[in-house]
C-alpha cells in the first residue's frame, strides 16, 4: 500500500508542476521570457524553439529583447512570434527584435484572473482523479477493511495538502495579476 501512496504523491506533485507551467503563460503586465516558450520558428525548414535561436533578455520591466545568434533569421523569428499568437507586436531594428508589453487594463486583468482560476480548477480536477485512482487501487488489494480505510484516509490527507497548495498558488497569481 505504501507504493500506492508514494505513486499518488508523485502524480499530485506532477499536477502542481503542470499548473505552474500553465500559470507562466498568463502575462502579468511585466516582461517574462517564459511567455515566449511556445514560440516556434521555422529555421532552415525545421520548426525550432525560439530560445534555441536567440538570447532573450529583459532590458526594462515591460520590454523583451530578442537577439538572434544568426541575424539572417530575424524575419523568421518575427513570423514565429506572430504565428504563436502571444499578443505582442515585434519591432525589428535589423539587429534585435523588441517586444513591448502593454499595460494591462482592468478588464484584461480580470480575464487573466479567470484564466488562472480555470487552470487552478483543472489542477484540482486532476488531483481528484488521482485520488480516485489511488482509492480504487487500495480497494483491489487483499487487505482488511480497516487497512483500506487507513489507506483512503492517507490519500485524503494528500489531496487536502495539494488542494491547499493549488489555492495558495492561485492566490499568489491572482495578486500578481491584479497588482498595477
Amino acid at each position: 500500500m505504501d507504493d500506492i501512496i508514494i505513486e499518488t504523491e508523485t502524480l499530485m506533485e506532477n499536477a502542481i508542476e503542470t499548473m505552474d507551467k500553465r500559470f507562466l503563460n498568463i502575462r502579468a503586465g511585466r516582461a517574462n521570457p517564459a511567455i515566449l516558450d511556445k514560440v516556434m520558428v521555422v529555421y532552415y525548414g525545421t520548426p525550432t524553439p525560439l530560445k534555441s535561436l536567440a538570447n532573450i533578455s529583459v532590458p526594462e520591466a515591460r520590454q523583451l529583447c530578442i537577439k538572434p545568434y544568426d541575424k539572417s533569421c530575424l524575419s523568421a523569428i518575427e513570423k514565429g512570434i506572430y504565428e504563436a499568437n502571444v499578443g505582442l507586436t515585434p519591432n525589428n531594428n535589423g539587429e534585435t527584435i523588441i517586444l513591448n508589453i502593454p499595460v494591462l487594463t482592468e478588464d484584461t486583468r480580470r480575464t487573466y484572473v479567470k484564466d488562472a482560476k480555470t487552470i487552478a480548477e483543472d489542477a484540482k480536477i486532476a488531483l481528484r482523479n488521482i485520488r480516485q485512482d489511488a482509492n480504487n487501487k487500495i480497494k483491489k488489494l487483499e487487505i482488511s477493511e480497516d487497512e483500506i480505510k487507513d489507506g483512503n484516509d492517507e490519500v485524503q490527507e494528500l489531496i487536502n495538502k495539494y488542494n491547499k497548495i493549488v489555492d495558495d498558488k492561485f492566490k499568489v497569481k491572482e495578486q500578481d495579476l491584479m497588482t498595477v
